[in-house]
């Protein structure tokens, strides 16, 4: 898979999962499409590999804390505390 089709790929899943972002999805996308319109003009195919694993990380962070809410939300609707 070439580098452009792993970033339009992780460009995708980040603006999925930003539907779910407290701050809601227009803050989100705004902030997702500052950071990639930010390094487009960049050509250092080490320096794009680095930037998405960064990416990668990011998603996985972000699935962490999605899985941690709807937790915490289902211990707070069966168990009283």
């Amino acid at each position: 898979m070439s580098q452009r089709s792993r970033v339009i790929n992780l460009y995708k899943t980040l603006l999925h999962l930003g539907k779910d972002w407290p701050a809601g999805h227009d803050y989100f996308r705004g902030k997702l499409h500052n950071a990639f319109f930010k390094n487009r003009n960049e050509t250092n195919p080490e320096k794009i590999e680095q930037m998405i694993k960064h990416a990668d990380y990011i998603v996985k962070e972000l699935e962490a804390l999605y899985m941690l809410k709807k937790y915490r939300t289902m211990k707070r609707r069966y168990y009283n505390d």
